[in-house]
């Protein structure tokens, strides 16, 4: 059963419950094991190296976490299985590790990086995914990635997740104008939209969401803005802070 209620009900900490400070960095076990230590949900991003390896891991390049410019799909994972996070002694987790270590406890919502080879990352998160029983649910920026999975694997929970990108000056403004406005939506059919916090409250959330579509936000960074969110949507991503915890 496509149980989805979770996504709107379950604090989902971004990145897992990773710190401002950096001491606990992104999309690290450690990161993963605070948020099921407060039982929230996780939400994570995945990538492929070279050899097909499933990874936690934000970026397409290791720069800004590990200090070495290189692509994820130009290295194999053997060749970057010891680099450190952030300067901590965490390390780049692969997915199955993050799976062993979840188990079921917390369900997770796993947004599938594109811009690389994005069939084989779907078909090698597949696989890697096949034996889990926990709850999870899939997302990306990339419709063709959402496509994938309706045709695919229409029984997995899948989301859009887009915004105005008003700072990529990499996309041209006739997708941006299609991505906003949710247009692909038609061909991808998703359960539910994850739109950026910055752009929010808008038009074209308030229009799906009338409409019955789940909406929620990335990434909530405060009280005030998590519950903005909650005002008019469905749920918001956390980071940095504890949203059932009430500021003073």
């Amino acid at each position: 059963m496509r149980e989805i209620k979770w996504i709107k009900e379950n604090h989902i900490a971004h990145r897992g419950f990773h710190s401002l400070d950096k001491s606990i960095p992104e999309n690290s076990l450690l990161a993963f094991k605070k948020a099921i230590d407060y039982n929230y949900s996780i939400e994570m991003d995945v990538n492929v190296t070279k050899d097909g390896k499933v990874v936690v891991f934000h970026d397409l390049n290791l720069r800004r976490l590990c200090n070495i410019d290189i692509n994820l799909s130009e290295v194999t994972y053997e060749e970057i299985k010891n680099f450190h996070l952030l300067n901590t002694n965490e390390k780049i987790p692969l997915l199955t590790d993050v799976l062993e270590l979840v188990k079921g406890k917390v369900p997770l919502l796993i947004e599938l990086k594109p811009k690389g080879n994005n069939k084989l990352l779907c078909e090698s998160f597949i696989k890697t995914m096949d034996n889990y029983q926990g709850e999870f649910a899939v997302h990306s920026f990339s419709p063709s990635i959402v496509y994938w999975f309706k045709k695919n694997h229409p029984e997995i929970i899948r989301g859009q997740v887009t915004e105005y990108f008003k700072d990529d000056s990499k996309i041209n403004r006739f997708i941006k104008s299609l991505m906003k406005r949710m247009v692909f939506n038609i061909f991808t059919k998703p359960d539910f939209v994850n739109y950026g916090i910055k752009d929010l409250p808008n038009k074209y959330a308030d229009k799906v969401y009338k409409k019955g579509m789940m909406v929620i936000s990335y990434c909530a960074r405060n009280k005030l803005e998590f519950d903005m969110v909650r005002k008019h949507y469905d749920n918001a991503v956390f980071e940095f802070f504890r949203p059932e915890i009430e500021e003073k």
